[in-house]
């Protein structure tokens, strides 16, 4: 739980940093790249360290991510250039693709179905948590005692998270003979980078979506002749995993929307205040929490499909209610219900799609099975915001602003755009953001049709020893 803080606190701490860095260091053109280079080192890694820990133990690989991340902290906080604090950002971001995945892994391992299902509630408060105080918390540094501390704040943390987990786990992992897909983790990053241009620029697209197409076929041929691939392309044949990873892209990709979208509309169009415009979704980490405890509960009895059904039901709806909200006049208070309803969807969906993933594969996949849900959860909410992203800037370039100003207004920077730009733009925005919504609708809606395919699971048998590992 330590460790998923680290790593869940992170965005947010340090979204809120950045327009102090810019103003610091200068770089305002590579802004996004601070963000995107963390993004992508992260998103490319997950199934690799989820392969290594199959082959060598969830201990070593969670220790060494923390390490990384760690490592990437500190020197994040020395940075003297933009440049610099890019590529520190990339070493913390391939800690944070071993932190995320580790923690459900090492839970999977631990605790049988029955408790595995509660344990998901506490976690899921964990993100809650982060998500609430996150932003809280970066303003406060950055008024106190300076920017680089969001950086140094993540040691304590990240240490004692270390020595729990040294001190108190024991693992008895299987040992077999390995040997890791190199070509498939190159094909990979390959394929996730030229898929990040491709959605992130339009004038990177013409060459990026046929590399990203070139290296995703590449990826498939190498995964199928692979002795021990990267992502074992048989997986996917279960039905389970087929459905979880379909569901979880969508998912990822309504909810990243939402997140990305939200205040900007609510500080932009509706005339709010950062602040408001924060604690516009802030409602979304409160529930997700409370619907994912009560759907661990729920689940014991084998609720699996209706769970993730009335879940991801309740998500479309929300979706539905907030691309209606724009023609409504609405008030804060009304998105901020829509934003937590929203989360109560997810809350309820996610415990059940986790813990039927981990349940369906035997100890030697689940860190990779764990590690793939989370891969296309991220994979399909970098793809959302980068596309819904494009809709927007055609949309505010169309009114007349100037390439600058469409960044900064799509961007972490966004408060510092003069009030008189953004009401110039305010039209422009309004009819942008109801495509915008509509898109994240029709996303939600797609992800609750695609679990009507996920399959019958058997309820959990009467809780027994745990497997894998242990706690002193």
């Amino acid at each position: 739980m330590l460790g998923l803080f680290l790593a869940a606190m992170e965005m947010t701490v340090v979204a809120t940093a950045m327009p102090t860095v810019v103003g610091e260091l200068g770089g305002l053109e590579l802004y996004a790249w601070a963000f995107a280079a963390y993004m992508l080192t992260a998103t490319v890694s997950v199934p690799i360290h989820g392969k290594i820990a199959d082959l060598r133990g969830r201990k070593p690989v969670m220790l060494a991510g923390l390490a990384l991340f760690l490592l990437g902290s500190l020197a994040c906080g020395f940075a003297t250039s933009m440049g610099a604090l890019i590529a520190f950002r990339a070493v913390q971001g391939l800690g944070a693709g071993a932190i995320q995945p580790m923690t459900m892994t090492i839970v999977g391992d631990l605790f049988d179905v029955r408790a595995r299902a509660r344990m998901q509630g506490f976690f899921g408060a964990v993100w809650g948590i982060a998500g609430l105080v996150g932003p809280l918390l970066g303003g406060a540094i950055v008024h106190l005692v300076g920017w680089r501390w969001v950086f140094w704040v993540n040691v304590p943390f990240g240490l004692s998270s270390a020595a729990v987990l040294a001190l108190g786990y024991h693992e008895r992992p299987e040992r077999h003979e390995h040997r890791l897909d190199l070509a498939g983790a190159a094909l990979l990053a390959v394929t996730v980078l030229a898929t990040l241009l491709a959605v992130r620029s339009r004038e990177a697209a013409a060459l990026a979506l046929p590399a990203a197409a070139a290296g995703l076929a590449l990826f498939l041929l190498v995964e199928r002749r692979a002795t021990e691939p990267l992502l074992p392309l048989d997986l996917f044949r279960q039905r389970i995993m087929a459905v979880t990873s379909a569901a979880g892209a969508l998912v990822g990709a309504a909810m990243f929307g939402v997140v990305t979208f939200v205040p900007l509309w609510v500080q932009s169009v509706l005339g709010a205040t950062p602040t408001e415009a924060g604690a516009a979704i802030a409602p979304m980490a409160v529930g997700w929490p409370i619907a994912s405890t009560l759907s661990g509960r729920l689940l014991v009895g084998g609720r699996y499909r209706r769970l993730i059904r009335g879940g991801l039901g309740l998500t479309a709806a929300s979706a539905l209610a907030l691309a209606l909200l724009p023609g409504a006049g609405p008030s804060l208070l009304a998105v901020q219900v829509v934003t937590f309803l929203y989360g109560v969807g997810l809350g309820l969906a996610n415990t059940p799609l986790i813990v039927a993933v981990q349940t369906s594969v035997p100890w030697s996949r689940r860190g990779v099975a764990t590690a793939s849900t989370m891969f296309f959860r991220t994979i399909g909410g970098t793809i959302s915001v980068g596309l819904l992203g494009g809709v927007l800037a055609h949309a505010l370039s169309q009114a007349g602003a100037s390439r600058e100003v469409v960044e900064r207004l799509l961007g972490p920077e966004r408060a510092s755009v003069a009030p008189e730009v953004v009401a110039r733009l305010s039209a422009a925005l309004q009819g942008a953001m109801g495509i915008v919504f509509w898109a994240v609708a029709a996303i939600a809606a797609a992800a609750l049709v695609v679990s009507f395919a996920f399959p019958k699971v058997a309820p959990a048998p009467p809780e027994g020893a745990p497997v894998g590992g242990d706690v002193a």
